[in-house]
C-alpha cells in the first residue's frame, strides 16, 4: 500500500529552526509509538518530507571531527557562517543558499527496519534526479552520499551529502544536493571528513544556473517513485 507523506517547503530557514521543526515531528511520532505499545491510543504515525535552503552553516555529525573545520570560531563569526554540532551521522558538511536540503521524517516500520537500505534509497532518489540532467550519479563504497566518477581518484567529486538520525525507526536529517551552491565554502572544511575528493554542483557540471523549483519538482517525483508514496 502506498504511503502518504506530508510535504512542506520551508523556504530559506535558519538551520536551528529547521532542526526544531524536525525534532517536533519526530517526537510526535515516537510519542504515538510509545502510547500504542501501552494500548493508550490507536493513532497512526505520519510521514513528512521537508525542503529548505539554509543561510551559510557548517554542521558536524556526532562521529565527526571538529578539526575538519579549517578556520577558527572567530573567523566563522566574521564570515557570518553558523556552526552546529548535531545528532546526525556523518562528519562535517556545509549548507547554504542554492542547495536543496531535504529532511524526510519517515516511520521506517511502515517500510523496512534497515538504515542501510534507507540510505541507499535516498541516494537512489538523487541518482535518478541527476540522470534527468544527463549526469551519472553513483555511490562510492564505504562513503555515504552521491558522487560523480567515484572510481577515478583524480576526478571523483561529491554532489550530494547524506546524514541521518533514527529514533524508534523514525528518521530525521537527510540530504543536501548542491544545485547553484557557492562551492568556495567547502574549501574551509574537509567535506565529510574526506580529504582527497572534490565537491561539485549541478551548476558547475552543467555550466549554467539551474532552476531550483525544477530541481525540487524532480526530487519530489523521484522520491515518490523510490518510496512508493503520495506527497500530500
Amino acid at each position: 500500500m502506498r504511503q502518504d507523506v506530508h510535504f512542506r517547503d520551508l523556504g530559506i530557514v535558519e538551520y536551528g529552526e529547521a532542526w526544531q521543526i524536525q525534532e517536533a515531528l519526530l517526537k510526535a511520532s515516537t510519542s504515538i509509538k510509545s502510547r500504542r505499545v501501552k494500548g493508550e491510543t490507536t493513532e497512526e504515525t505520519e510521514h513528512h518530507l521537508l525542503f529548505c535552503e539554509h543561510p551559510p552553516v557548517y554542521t558536524l555529525g556526532k562521529s565527526g571531527d571538529e578539526a575538519h573545520i579549517l578556520i577558527s570560531k572567530e573567523e566563522l563569526s566574521q564570515r557570518n557562517i553558523a556552526y552546529y554540532p548535531t545528532n546526525r551521522g556523518g562528519d562535517i558538511t556545509f549548507h547554504g543558499l542554492g542547495q536543496v536540503v531535504g529532511y524526510p521524517i519517515l516511520d521506517l516500520e511502515k517500510y523496512y527496519t534497515d538504515i542501510g537500505k534507507y540510505l541507499r534509497s535516498l541516494e537512489e532518489v538523487i541518482i535518478l534526479v541527476l540522470a534527468e540532467y544527463g549526469l551519472k550519479g553513483d555511490r562510492s563504497p564505504g562513503e555515504t552520499g552521491v558522487w560523480l566518477d567515484p572510481d577515478n581518484k583524480m576526478k571523483a567529486r561529491k554532489i550530494c551529502a547524506l546524514g541521518v538520525r533514527c529514533s524508534r525507526w523514525v528518521t530525521m536529517h537527510g540530504f543536501a544536493l548542491n544545485v547553484n551552491t557557492n562551492l568556495d565554502y567547502f574549501t574551509l572544511i574537509v567535506p565529510c571528513g574526506i580529504a582527497d575528493k572534490q565537491v561539485t554542483s549541478l551548476e558547475k557540471e552543467l555550466g549554467r544556473i539551474v532552476e531550483m523549483e525544477e530541481v525540487k519538482r524532480r526530487i519530489k517525483e523521484k522520491f515518490s517513485l523510490v518510496f512508493e508514496c503520495n506527497l500530500i
